[in-house]
């Protein structure tokens, strides 16, 4: 598609940028002759023809609402057009990065420096609300860090306007779910103090480096925000009262605008705001997070499965490495949660799907158990299999299918595996992907993780960070953690193994799991993941070598 000019005008160059609902070209404008940035709505492609009439609504909204905004802390949006049969967006051209992107690569950015950032945000958003727009996306994402210092508010793809009639389904949330104020999760109607709220979350993620209430499934992170207080920030200094403020549970409790405005320009300067601490709450009792492990002994829990999870610290979602399963059930009154950074992850609250720009929370069926794998969607039943795993010298067993899987990923498996969503489908949560396959319910399964937003541009470093978790299950050991290459790309391979307990899986005893983590050339972060009893590991790592050999990654449309 680079070089292709789009309604006439605009000839792509590179790509920028990708998430969930579309790309970002950098592009020319051949008639004004200026660099721009161009959103393609990729979504588009793939949705029936009433849902796409209803992104192009969403589209128009957004464009709708930044040209309300006239603020320079706001990207400007130029133009908002159709090509190719789906809503292309043209805005202002910003040279630098996102704040995830900072937070990614440092770790955590400094208190003062994210107070500045703050504060333009805010200004942004108070104009927006100004303009009778809330942006009700407020994240490290959204924000976009300028080489020229210049920070911008961006994505206003989600936003409400004062007066529009909604364009979202019945029972759909939109926003990424543990940016959510709790009046959003409650089903509240949001306001500007939501906008607030999710700033603050964002100052927390960029000054611990972690999100404040992400947990191991979108369902216990929704109740860590209505129910739970961050952990007591340890990197925040002066501004850690001002993000208490922002996190207030009740919106009415949250300073206005202004307010927050000035507490943030006193951080900014190294100074502690005698007004942010007077919302500091004063509990924050020391035990309440020293034993977030949930319902499980591991990071993920105990039975087996691939990733997502890490815990204190870490930033944003992704990946597999999970460990199993309890029986789907409410949290308890007073819920032990590790504070993970992933999410695919099936633990006993793991039974929604959710996440990104529209988070849909579908019933699942209450009568299932999770499996040992952790998960908890809906399948085939699952029928033992007594095929063969793959040949010693790791080549696909003539009497294997390929299965085609929905994610767009081919995989080749003994007949007789049941395939299982573990953590929805595509108009959920695009950016992260699970699914499982089983010949007898999760005792023998792969489990496949797609993240197309990662957060480690090393895959190794990923693993080591989600280990640090692991070192919680029983009699975990390491057989092999090491960079590789798979299919010419730079990958890692961990292997290890521990102790299942009965009260967290259906299939106790030892274990062992091996996955093959890499990062594919559209920049996507793929893991294939393979867990067995440890009696059955030499047919396992057999099947495994097999597996890698057949495999097929989603190809670009």
């Amino acid at each position: 598609m680079q070089g292709q000019l789009v309604a006439g005008r605009y000839r792509l160059a590179d790509s920028i940028g990708s998430g969930g609902m579309g790309r970002v070209w950098r592009a020319h404008d051949e008639v004004l002759h200026r660099a721009v940035a161009i959103k393609e709505l990729t979504a588009a492609l793939y949705v029936s023809e009433s849902d796409r009439e209803r992104l192009l609504a969403r589209t128009r909204a957004e464009a709708r609402a930044a040209a309300r905004i006239n603020h320079s802390a706001v990207v400007t949006v130029h133009d908002v057009l159709e090509h190719d049969g789906r809503p292309w967006i043209v805005m202002e051209l910003v040279e630098g990065y996102s704040l995830a992107d900072a937070v990614k690569e440092r770790g955590r950015v400094e208190p003062a420096e994210a107070a500045r950032i703050g504060l333009w945000v805010l200004r942004a958003l108070r104009a927006a609300h100004s303009a009778g727009v809330l942006h009700r996306d407020v994240k490290p994402g959204n924000v976009l860090l300028g080489h020229d210092g210049r920070v911008l508010l961006t994505d206003f793809g989600i936003a409400q306007i004062e007066g529009d009639t909604t364009i979202t389904r019945t029972g759909e949330v939109v926003g990424s779910v543990d940016y959510l104020a709790p009046e959003r999760v409650r089903g509240h109607d949001p306001g500007p103090a939501s906008d607030l709220w999710a700033l603050g979350a964002t100052l927390y993620t960029a000054v611990e480096g972690r999100s404040p209430f992400r947990r191991t499934s979108p369902l216990s992170t929704m109740q860590a925000v209505v129910e739970e207080e961050a952990a007591e920030p340890e990197f925040a200094g002066p501004l850690g009262p001002v993000m208490a403020a922002l996190l207030a549970k009740d919106p009415a409790r949250r300073p206005g605008a202004a307010e927050a405005e000035q507490m943030l320009a006193e951080a900014a300067e190294g100074r502690r705001s005698d007004a942010a601490q007077a919302y500091v709450p004063t509990q924050h009792a020391g035990g309440r997070y020293e034993t977030q492990t949930g319902t499980g002994t591991g990071p993920y829990n105990t039975g087996t499965g691939p990733r997502t999870g890490s815990a204190t610290p870490y930033p944003p979602l992704t990946g597999p490495t999970a460990i199993g399963p309890t029986g789907i059930g409410p949290a308890p009154a007073t819920p032990k949660r590790r504070r993970l950074r992933t999410f695919v992850l099936a633990v006993a609250l793991a039974v929604i799907v959710a996440g990104g720009t529209a988070v849909v929370l579908q019933k699942w069926n209450q009568g299932r158990q999770s499996d040992a794998s952790g998960t908890s969607g809906s399948s085939t039943s699952p029928t033992p299999s007594t095929t063969p795993s793959g040949g010693s010298d790791g080549t696909v067993p003539a009497n294997w299918r390929k299965y085609d899987d929905p994610n767009g990923f081919s995989v080749y498996l003994p007949p007789g595996w049941n395939r299982t969503e573990v953590t929805g489908t595509g108009d959920v949560d695009p950016d992260l992907r699970q699914v499982d396959y089983s010949p007898d319910d999760g005792r023998h399964f792969v489990r496949i993780a797609i993240d197309t937003s990662p957060d480690f541009a090393d895959v190794t470093s990923h693993q080591e960070d989600l280990e640090q978790q692991l070192q919680k299950l029983v009699a975990y050991h390491r057989v092999q953690l090491r960079k590789n290459l798979y299919r010419d790309r730079n990958g890692s391979v961990w292997e290890y193994t521990w102790t299942a307990l009965p009260k967290d899986t259906k299939f106790p005893g030892p274990r062992r799991a091996i996955e093959e983590t890499y990062i594919s050339r559209d920049g996507a972060e793929y893991a294939i993941y393979v867990s067995s009893p440890a009696a059955d590991w030499a047919q396992s790592a057999k099947r495994f070598k097999a597996i890698l050999q057949g495999w097929q990654e989603k190809t670009a449309q």
